[in-house]
């Protein structure tokens, strides 16, 4: 049925009654007939027209989207986040700069756009290999920690950086300089954590001067870019799962985690990063321990996160640690290589997925998810 205009109805409307008029005298019959084709003019087709334009163009469903996938960037080695009022402050190896994405949700990462917010000299002890550069708000700054070395890998160090402004993709940041012990050994993935008030600084280096092995050392912190006292091993290779590919041992990748009771552990990775082997290890902290005592510090005897090829995941290692927007759930962030073979270099990629805790405290990572398939993002992005 197709509308009548308004010019059209009235029209019809005049007619109509005109005929009503005339027919009175002549065919009483006639005018019910032309009468009631008057009332369908009037009240019935107005109506009928309404209810047809309303639904012939009906709004879109409204829908929710409440899913992301892995990988979050197509690379991104050594992954770390931290996250300051309603923002999160991504950053991971670049190499030869450093920068950082910003973002609201972190399953939206891929939206963002990095900020280069340090270039390194063109030569010197730290222009080169610019590596896991964590970012860390502390006394109402923001500093950076990164390794660097001067085109020799037996050069690299620990470096710091300082920020005033607020917002760390804004302002200026300044080098602080070298952050090291008494012994100034090699050292990298520098990680900065508080517990029981007192600031610490985990990192991955050597004993000596010889590339044998990489130990998990911990010292405290006079400020955010002195060390204050000798360093102290609290891991080095030991078991076979974290030997693979050595020569060297390695542990590396230190970050701390504290569970809602305030126990303290570390996690660490373990194996060649140039194996598909790379893998998680634990390290739990005694109740009431100290962390500068080495010998309150016990090393699960088995990784907890490791290789899943069947999800497209080879080599996962170098976590971080978040909380979601509304701070109801617990993730883990990490790269991985998508492929067998991949080794150190950039094809590795930052994934995420939220983790849980077991019932004797510890962390329950689960395994690497399957990459792109749906999971559903944190609480409070959706």
């Amino acid at each position: 049925m197709k509308c009548a205009t308004q010019r059209q109805f009235n029209k019809y409307s005049a007619a109509g009654n005109k005929k009503i008029i005339t027919l009175i005298h002549h065919n009483m019959p006639r005018m019910i007939e032309i009468f009631l084709k008057n009332i369908f003019l009037v009240f019935i087709l107005p109506i009928a027209c309404s209810k047809n334009n309303s639904n012939s163009n009906p709004p879109p469903p409204s829908t929710v989207d409440t899913t992301f996938t892995n990988p979050l960037l197509q690379s991104g080695p050594d992954p770390w986040v931290i996250q300051k009022d309603t923002f999160y402050y991504y950053t991971n190896t670049f190499g030869n700069h450093i920068a950082i994405y910003k973002t609201d949700e972190m399953s939206k990462l891929k939206n963002g756009v990095p900020v280069t917010i340090w270039i390194p000299p063109s030569n010197g002890a730290y222009s080169k290999d610019i590596w896991a550069p964590e970012i860390h708000y502390l006394q109402n700054k923001w500093y950076v920690y990164f390794a660097a070395d001067n085109g020799a890998n037996e050069t690299h160090r620990i470096y710091v950086l300082e920020n005033s402004s607020p917002d760390p993709t804004t302002a200026t940041w300044i080098f602080k300089g070298k952050i090291a012990d008494s012994s100034d050994r090699w050292a990298i993935d520098a990680s900065e954590f508080e517990y029981n008030g007192q600031s610490y600084l985990l990192w991955s280096g050597w004993e000596a001067s010889v590339n044998d092995k990489q130990n998990i050392y911990i010292a405290k912190l006079q400020n955010p870019w002195t060390i204050e006292g000798n360093r102290v091993m609290i891991s080095t290779p030991a078991y076979d799962w974290e030997k693979n590919g050595a020569p060297p041992q390695i542990n590396e990748g230190p970050e701390a985690l504290i569970n809602p009771s305030g126990k303290l552990f570390v996690t660490y990775s373990a194996s060649g990063c140039w194996t598909d082997n790379y893998a998680i290890g634990l390290l739990s902290l005694k109740e009431n321990g100290n962390p500068m005592n080495a010998a309150d510090w016990t090393k699960s005897s088995t990784p907890v996160f490791v290789k899943q090829p069947q999800n497209g995941a080879y080599g996962p290692g170098h976590n971080g640690f978040f909380k979601s927007r509304d701070g109801r759930e617990n993730w883990i962030i990490y790269h991985a290589n998508s492929l067998p073979g991949e080794g150190c270099g950039d094809e590795r990629n930052p994934r995420m997925q939220k983790f849980t805790w077991n019932a004797d405290g510890t962390p329950n990572f689960g395994e690497p998810l399957q990459i792109d398939s749906s999971i559903r993002k944190p609480s409070g992005e959706y």
